[in-house]
């Protein structure tokens, strides 16, 4: 019978590390099932995974990790589980908050946060409004999100500033356009992780991802570890990136 062995250790040069990294934080539910645990266990693991994670791309000289935490589709939910999920989002911000001056992270929220509870919302603006005040890694946290609805949402605004005479089609670019999204003014992905087994993107980032490397693993995400994102970047670093040349 063979002997189960280790992983070996991946060899990353943090000289140059990817800008930003995006990560679809999947499988916790089936971490908690694999446990025989509820999966608002597995949810609360996946929370602490993205502190750790998030802590570590920070010390590591990171300067953007963006997580997908709730998607418009995961309303459809059960209620218990979504009510789970916005609870451990309510304790992680109000700890942030408490620890801003400490690590000084920015955070930042894409999606449409008006279906959230006022106190979710108000927390979320106050997180926003205090990492104004800091330089280095910033932590965008896609929150009732989807890429079709970020795109559906630019396309009306900038429609309806083409009606009030504040733009013209004729000069719309895609720079003019990105402009319009969520994700103002931060660079496009380099890297999407995607853990948990799944290969798909699941309406995640879809316009900044057009020429993202990405990198799936079986791991579920309340196991992805420091070890396994050095494997991520190092597979990241032996890509070669031409988008669209030779």
């Amino acid at each position: 019978m063979a002997l189960w062995k280790k992983k070996p250790e991946a060899e990353v040069d943090f000289s140059r590390l990817p800008r930003h990294v995006a990560i679809i934080m999947d499988g916790n539910g089936r971490w908690a099932k694999r446990r025989g645990l509820p999966r608002t266990a597995g949810h609360a693991a996946g929370a602490e995974n993205f502190r750790t994670i998030a802590t570590y791309c920070k010390e590591i000289g990171l300067e953007y990790l963006t997580v997908y935490a709730f998607s418009t589709e995961n309303w459809k939910r059960p209620v218990e589980e979504v009510s789970a999920i916005m609870g451990l989002l309510k304790k992680y911000l109000l700890e942030a908050i408490g620890r801003m001056e400490r690590d000084r992270v920015k955070m930042r929220f894409f999606g449409d946060l008006s279906p959230l509870s006022a106190e979710l919302r108000e927390l979320c603006l106050e997180t926003e409004e205090i990492s104004k005040r800091y330089e280095g890694c910033q932590v965008n946290i896609c929150l009732n999100y989807g890429g079709r609805d970020e795109l559906l949402r630019a396309a009306r605004a900038f429609a309806l500033d083409c009606q009030e005479g504040r733009a013209d089609p004729g000069h719309l670019t895609e720079a003019a356009f990105g402009q319009y999204l969520y994700s103002a003014g931060v660079p496009d992905p380099d890297l999407v992780i995607r853990p948990s087994g799944e290969v798909r993107i699941s309406n995640f980032l879809l316009w900044q991802s057009a020429y993202a490397e990405f990198y799936f693993t079986d791991v579920l995400w309340p196991d992805f570890s420091k070890e396994e994102l050095h494997r991520a970047l190092a597979a990241y670093q032996g890509r070669s990136r031409r988008f669209g040349g030779v």
